[in-house]
């Protein structure tokens, strides 16, 4: 079974996840509402099982919540792929909502990357910091071992754009974990 239960503590943060990549239950609380919700998506338009539980010094910000769930979840991505054999590794998806569009381009290549495009015209969603995406973004991807390129191709309500980003993605990786027949997609025999 594809999955994987990861803890992680700091003196910021102490951060609990479940990750089950053939579904599940989805309980997440990072006690960042707009976060919660953007995490939440994540996992429904995936189908993965997601169980998060968060607590970070949030009477300095977000940053460090944010940030080290994205780190956190990236290595249980990580850990419930094992040699990503048997897996279609790539993925893509555009996600319209309303004004906005996202695209999300994906390599499960074990060489990390990001490129992440999007101007956001107002600073915060609720009490989420809205530079705050980029940062999700390149934790997960850094740690979870993905060429992650994303997009916001337009919009201009914010919350509208960070969540087809997150939309996108969760579809991107739903196409890059279906399971295919043979081991690694690589000429190489390993990634």
């Amino acid at each position: 079974m594809r999955i994987a239960q990861l803890q992680r503590k700091t003196n910021e943060t102490d951060i609990a996840i479940n990750l089950n990549l053939d579904g599940g239950e989805v309980d997440i609380n990072t006690g960042i509402g707009f976060f919660d919700h953007m995490l939440t998506a994540l996992a429904v338009h995936s189908g993965f099982g997601l169980k998060i539980s968060a607590k970070g010094d949030l009477q300095v910000d977000g940053h460090h919540t944010v940030e080290d769930v994205g780190i956190v979840l990236g290595m249980a991505f990580a850990k419930a792929l094992g040699d990503k054999g048997g897996i279609a590794r790539f993925g893509n998806m555009s996600i319209p909502m309303d004004e906005a569009l996202s695209s999300v381009v994906l390599d499960i290549s074990g060489r990390p990357f990001l490129v992440f495009c999007a101007r956001f015209e107002q600073e915060k969603v609720g009490d989420f910091d809205s530079c705050l995406c980029e940062e999700f973004f390149r934790a997960f991807a850094f740690n979870a071992g993905i060429t992650l390129h994303a997009n916001s191709l337009y919009g201009t309500n914010t919350h509208h754009q960070i969540e087809s980003l997150f939309k996108a993605l969760a579809h991107a990786l739903k196409m890059a974990v279906v399971q295919i027949d043979g081991g690694v997609l690589s000429t190489k025999g390993t990634l």
